[in-house]
């Protein structure tokens, strides 16, 4: 199962264009709301999630994926369901996938050192212990990381690729019309 977090405040491109690009892929995918069903995004979107935070399990994890915006990191952050499912990935060799200010949650737990890392501009500093790329995304082992909404289908292709390789990952670029 892949869950992606949806705290308040959370980025809504980020978010959404990963959960269609994982679902064209035929991936297993559940939003989660952070704090309650319904979470509204950056810009006023409401979202009703798949399941609540409560509902997550480690049974079957195979990727958590952290979108950022403000204060959607912050809230993420501040959840201990979604701390502990980020600690179950990275002790378990599980992916990680976060994008904007979302990877500074993984900087904070110690999780990029020794890692390539991107992330929105301005937030380098808490990438600690990250080797930085100005690349739109970076793959470090299981950690994705991303810039900001702008590559946001950059960046679930790459999960797609990560997760279903290249070759499936292609074929939904191709299919979304994507220019390069």
């Amino acid at each position: 199962m892949i869950y992606v977090f949806l705290a308040n405040g959370f980025e809504e491109i980020e978010a959404l264009a990963t959960v269609d690009i994982l679902r064209r892929a035929e991936l297993d995918v559940k939003t989660v709301g952070v704090g309650g069903k319904t979470v509204t995004g950056s810009h006023g979107i409401p979202v009703t999630a798949d399941i609540e935070e409560k509902d997550v399990t480690t049974d079957d994890m195979e990727l958590v994926v952290l979108p950022g915006g403000m204060p959607g990191t912050l809230n993420l952050e501040k959840s201990p369901i979604v701390m502990a499912s980020v600690r179950y990935c990275l002790d378990n060799s599980i992916y990680v996938a976060a994008i904007c200010a979302a990877p500074s949650i993984l900087g904070h737990i110690g999780a990029l050192k020794g890692c390539t890392a991107t992330c929105f501009p301005g937030f380098e500093k808490e990438l600690e212990g990250a080797s930085l790329s100005s690349q739109p995304v970076c793959v470090s082992g299981r950690i994705i990381t991303g810039k900001g909404a702008g590559v946001a289908v950059d960046f679930a292709l790459r999960i797609v690729a990560e997760l279903c390789g290249s070759q499936k990952s292609a074929a939904i670029k191709k299919s979304i019309q994507c220019q390069n």
